[in-house]
This record gives C-alpha cells, structure tokens and sequence, in this order.
C-alpha cells in the first residue's frame, strides 16, 4: 500500500465528487472545452472529449445537440432568479439547484436534447428512441450516467431529468447501472460492499474501492491508480489492473 498526504480540498477534486443541496461544491473552474462543437457550451475537458466518442459511436451527430454545460457561479444564480420569477418555488426546485450546489459549475454535467427549431433551455426534449436511445444505450461505456431518474428523486432532491448526463468514468457508470445506484449512493455502497471489480471493453479491468482520509492521509493500492474525492470526506479509487492499457478514463 502507498500512503500519500492529501488535504481536505483534495476531497472536493475528481470526476466522482458528489454535488447536491447537502454538498455544496468547492472546487474551482476546471479546464474547459466546447461540448459537440458548440463554442457557448462548455465541459471539462476530458468529459467533452468522451461525450463526442458517445455521440459518433451512436451515430447521434447532429441529432443530439448541447444545450447546458459548465455554469460558473453568478450564471446558475441567474438561473435561479429567472425561473422563481417565471415559473414559482415549487417548479424551481423540483428542476434547478441552488447556486453553489449545481452539478453544472464541476463542468462534469451537460444537458442534451435532440436538435430541433425550438429546445427548453430547463427541460429539453431527449427521448428514448432513435439516436438519442442509442446513445443511451452507450453511455455508460464512455463513462456517463442519466443523473437524476425518478425512482430516486427522494435521494438527489431533484426530479427526473431524462436530458441531464454527469460524467464519473466508465468503471463508476458501469458499476452503478450494474447495481441500480446513483451517485448519492455510490461512496456509501463501495464501503459496505468492499472493493468492486469491473471489466470494461477492451479488457481492461478495474479495481474500485473507498479510501477513507484519515490525519490528511490516505492509503492507496499499489499500482496504477486514480484517486477521485467524493466531496463527502474520502476517496474513491480506481486501479487498473491490466497494466498493458496503462490508466484509463
């Protein structure tokens, strides 16, 4: 085991930080590049690149269009105060965080819709069928997850929003859809459950676990590993097991 000193920011850093009214986010801008092309939308770098391999590989370009990605801060508040003022409290919250506690200012998150002459900036319009249901399909295989569903509203505070994709990784995407988690969850099962082995395509295979931050301290595996905070306190870790392929996405 390695063991590394990491500060309590580290816990709030890594495409597995967990985002929600009880965990406000603490990070700062991450590098940033347009999502789909689009220049006015934008996504953490290696989140934009993997969404454009998602999209081609379901020969979705041009059918599914960006609509929101990276917000700073002030734009999310903006938000807030425009859709309380046009549509009430109860819709709001139902389909907007607050400001600092939107999965949009990681830069991890994106909204999609299918292209059409007019898309719902708040609720567009990502069916389940055609291009944009084989891009469901493939998601996970390039690292995303649908974030909010319904059947898990009560844990997220959010309502169902077939057209909002975060990406985690794809171990994480697969081991969640595997297990029926969502992120909410995800920290807490790997404790529970012990280290989790994921095969991916290509034959890679990774070894997932919790690494709680004990003294500023963590102890990883030894190996190739990727370590992500959970903004909750601890760590989760990623080693890849088949050396061959080096450190994956």
């Amino acid at each position: 085991m390695n063991c590394i000193s990491l500060s309590a920011a580290d816990t709030c850093r890594g495409p597995l930080v967990l985002v929600n009214a009880r965990h406000p986010y603490r990070g700062g801008a991450p590098a940033l590049s347009p999502a789909l092309g689009a220049e006015d939308v934008l996504m953490e770098k290696t989140a934009a690149a993997l969404l454009a391999e998602c999209v081609r590989a379901a020969g979705a370009a041009g059918e599914i269009v960006p609509v929101s990605g990276w917000r700073p801060r002030a734009q999310q508040q903006s938000i807030w105060d425009d859709t309380m003022r046009k549509e009430g409290e109860a819709f709001t919250k139902q389909f907007v965080a607050k400001p600092g506690c939107s999965e949009h200012e990681t830069g991890l998150a994106i909204d999609l819709a299918r292209a059409a002459a007019h898309i719902d900036f708040i609720r567009p319009h990502l069916p389940y069928d055609g291009a944009c249901g084989r891009f469901r399909a493939l998601a996970a295989k390039y690292g995303f997850i649908q974030r909010y569903s319904r059947e898990k509203t009560a844990l997220t505070g959010i309502a169902c929003e077939p057209w909002h994709f975060r990406y985690v990784g794809a171990p994480h995407a697969q081991l969640m859809e595997q297990n029926g988690l969502c992120l909410e969850e995800y920290a807490l099962f790997l404790r529970e459950m012990g280290p989790q082995q994921c095969r991916l395509a290509g034959g890679r295979v990774a070894q997932v676990l919790y690494v709680p931050c004990e003294g500023g301290q963590a102890r990883l595996p030894d190996g190739c590993v990727q370590v992500s905070g959970d903004n909750a306190g601890g760590f989760i870790a990623t080693v890849w097991q088949a050396a061959a392929w080096g450190c994956g996405a």
